[in-house]
């Protein structure tokens, strides 16, 4: 890696941080057990991909749950926050996360002809633009590159446990502003709410709150993203007011009446999927846009999501 990349994410991530993340992605393949939150990871398991394609194949659940993929969820959700500046009053995020866009390419061409003409104000994404957890990131940089096309700015993002740091230079050659264990203003007329995002706590664990919440005055409005809803208590107790992520893609394969058959998350089951609330912080975990180890949804639509801030009278 080039040494001024190298330096410039030490500074962002922190240097601890920075060192954790280049040093787990230059070990050997991702491990299927141990390491981060959880003890096992399906989507490192590649000689499993193929065996589940073929069983869903054999019970005849494949094609339909292909098909799913196309068909997007757009859910609308009010957040009341009783100290939201007024000028904030009606802000509208667009939540994408879980895009993997080299995974299934027509579902890709489909997210983005579903989100032409959406009004919103901001985009965030929540991770996981890749398939793989390894190797090349053209493709997936491809489809993020005709995604951006279609956005609105600003677009703001962290990385999932997908992701590979070296996509930072690429991803915000699109504009996409990145946030490493970082936190940044939205001004919105004269007025100002703070957005804070950290680096994947699902498999890298390189997510640093405390720096992520550096220099946040304790009255002002703050939203956290993360790839995982696994750190929520941590969130909650940091004082943060919204929590948005994804990561679980609400089960992808699910029972009927949605119920998901894993998660791959270690926290609740009602943090799985929609609203949930962790003492004063509320947060939301979309169901993602993408698939991972096979391209089906199975009583699990992929997800857009909106978020609109309003101010509780």
């Amino acid at each position: 890696m080039d040494s001024d990349l190298r330096t410039s994410l030490e500074r962002r991530l922190g240097s601890v941080h920075a060192r954790l993340r280049l040093g787990i992605e230059e070990e050997s393949l991702p491990s299927v057990f141990g390491k981060g939150l959880n003890f096992f990871h399906p989507e490192n398991w590649y000689s499993s991909h193929g065996l589940l394609r073929s069983l869903l194949k054999i019970t005849g659940f494949y094609w339909r749950g292909r098909s799913n993929t196309l068909n997007f969820r757009v859910t609308r959700n009010l957040f009341e926050i009783p100290h939201l500046p007024p000028d904030f009053d009606g802000f509208t995020l667009l939540h994408l996360s879980d895009l993997h866009t080299d995974m299934h390419q027509p579902a890709t061409e489909a997210l983005i002809s579903r989100i032409s003409g959406m009004s919103y104000d901001a985009v965030i994404l929540t991770g996981d633009y890749r398939a793989r957890t390894f190797g090349d990131i053209d493709a997936s940089m491809a489809g993020m590159r005709a995604l951006c096309d279609e956005l609105n700015q600003p677009i703001y993002a962290v990385l999932g446990n997908h992701d590979t740091i070296r996509m930072v230079p690429e991803l915000e050659s699109m504009g996409i502003r990145i946030l490493l264990n970082e936190s940044m203003e939205m001004t919105r007329g004269s007025q100002t709410i703070h957005l804070a995002g950290v680096d994947d706590a699902h498999y890298y664990r390189v997510d640093n709150i405390e720096k992520a919440a550096e220099g946040i005055p304790q009255e002002k409005v703050s939203i956290l993203l993360s790839h995982t809803p696994e750190i929520y208590r941590q969130a909650a107790h940091t004082g943060f007011d919204l929590f948005f992520c994804g990561h679980t893609h609400g089960g992808q394969i699910c029972l009927p009446g949605g119920y998901p058959l894993t998660l791959d998350a270690r926290c609740p089951r009602r943090l799985g999927f929609g609203n949930w609330r962790h003492g004063e912080m509320r947060g939301y975990t979309t169901a993602g846009t993408g698939t991972s180890i096979v391209e089906v949804r199975i009583n699990c639509p992929p997800e857009i999501a909106l978020h609109t801030l309003v101010v509780k009278n």
